[in-house]
């Protein structure tokens, strides 16, 4: 088992926030903080300098939001990204997804689950909320139609794009273990309940889901999660 500590890289404009988040984090066994930023443009200058493993993102921030921020850095395929807000606004939700954040937390959320989270998304899991996933069935269950759900041009530069893309379709793309996997991400299975509910392996599960985001060129298993559900596949 890997010794090195999960590096985690705090983006937010207030530095009462990042003092806070940055208190907690150092008593977390295994994370180190490696650097602040105030602003999007400069989280991501600092995650091309540190390269850190997570960086803890806020969505409203000056100048470079967070959304703009974490759709450049998981471009560069730079770090994952774990959206925290006090927004769960349905432009912040869906803008943070579609970006390729990893995770989608509030400020409220208790010490213990944000530490959590970070582990789960430095080990290739994806986190969301559980408003924010109530939001989220409630949007896949109110218009059935993905091609209502596409963002326009305009939006699709701000947010790094679809996470459906138009064609072809899922099967002609992927093997039919791909499928599989595809869907457990649509219904919100972690990697290990993944291999569970396969009788495979973790590391087959992480090689399947790198070739399912390749495949579909989606930047996050968040992405792919919103494609499998738009798709009918979860």
């Amino acid at each position: 088992m890997s010794t090195e500590p999960i590096t985690v890289l705090l983006a937010d404009d207030h530095a009462s926030i990042r003092a806070g988040l940055r208190l907690l984090l150092d008593t977390a066994e295994g994370i180190e903080v490696v650097g602040e930023a105030s602003d999007g443009a400069t989280a991501i200058q600092q995650t091309k300098a540190l390269q850190p493993d997570v960086v803890l993102m806020d969505a409203r921030m000056p100048g470079t939001d967070g959304i703009a921020a974490t759709a450049e850095i998981v471009r560069d395929h730079a770090a994952d990204v774990l959206m925290l807000t006090t927004f769960d606004l349905d432009e912040v939700v869906f803008g943070a997804l579609r970006a390729g954040a990893s995770g989608f937390l509030l400020k409220s959320v208790e010490p213990a689950e944000l530490i959590d989270a970070i582990r789960s998304v430095a080990s290739g899991d994806g986190v969301i909320a559980p408003a924010v996933t109530r939001k989220l069935l409630r949007a896949f269950a109110s218009e059935p139609d993905s091609g209502e759900q596409q963002p326009d041009s305009e939006e699709q530069a701000e947010t790094g794009g679809s996470a459906t893309p138009a064609s072809p379709e899922p099967a002609q793309l992927l093997t039919p273990r791909e499928l599989d996997v595809l869907a457990a991400l649509g219904r919100g299975l972690s990697n290990q309940q993944i291999a569970d509910a396969l009788v495979i392996s973790l590391a087959t599960v992480k090689t399947h889901v790198s070739s399912v985001l390749s495949k579909l060129h989606l930047s996050s298993r968040m992405q792919a999660a919103i494609y499998a559900r738009e798709t009918g596949l979860a």
